[in-house]
């Protein structure tokens, strides 16, 4: 399914919430996925993005909650063919990432606020599928996210067009 995030709003406005944009770039390879919504809350600290990374993510979308931290990257190169390995649609940071060129050579949809050279630390604190709050939406775990070049959608049952 092509994903127009401009018809979607079109067509389903009335039951969507839609991403205010706060600055979500795109630096993944595919500039337009969807999927149903996974989430992950940690600050400048990866370890359960790895942790969300590693299940099967067949028709799912990542959605992390960095705090909007610009001083580490949570999402790198390796855990980007981690995701594509393990299927996942794309992956959402409110955030930063790192590893820009070889993330957009990867065949996965990547948002995050900006690019960080540093790795995040290693510690085993954080949430997972828990709602998470930004860019003026909830994001709950099991809704849908659609994303293209014109921004985030989220709905509450799989949309078609």
């Amino acid at each position: 399914m092509e994903i127009i995030t401009a018809d979607l709003c079109d067509k389903y406005a009335d039951t969507l919430k839609i991403a205010e944009p706060i600055g979500l770039r795109n630096y993944g390879g595919n500039t337009t996925f969807y999927g149903k919504i996974h989430t992950v809350k940690c600050f400048e600290n990866n370890h359960f993005v790895r942790a969300a990374l590693e299940q099967d993510g067949t028709g799912k979308v990542l959605v992390v909650d960095g705090g909007g931290s610009l001083r580490c990257a949570l999402l790198g190169d390796m855990l980007g063919e981690l995701a594509v390995k393990n299927k996942w649609n794309g992956v959402i940071i409110y955030g930063c990432i790192r590893d820009s060129a070889a993330m957009a050579k990867l065949p996965l949809g990547v948002k995050a606020l900006n690019t960080h050279p540093l790795k995040s630390v290693k510690k085993n604190e954080g949430e997972e599928n828990i709602t998470l709050h930004f860019s003026g939406i909830d994001f709950i775990p099991g809704e849908y996210l659609y994303s293209d070049t014109d921004g985030i959608v989220v709905s509450g049952k799989e949309l078609s067009l």
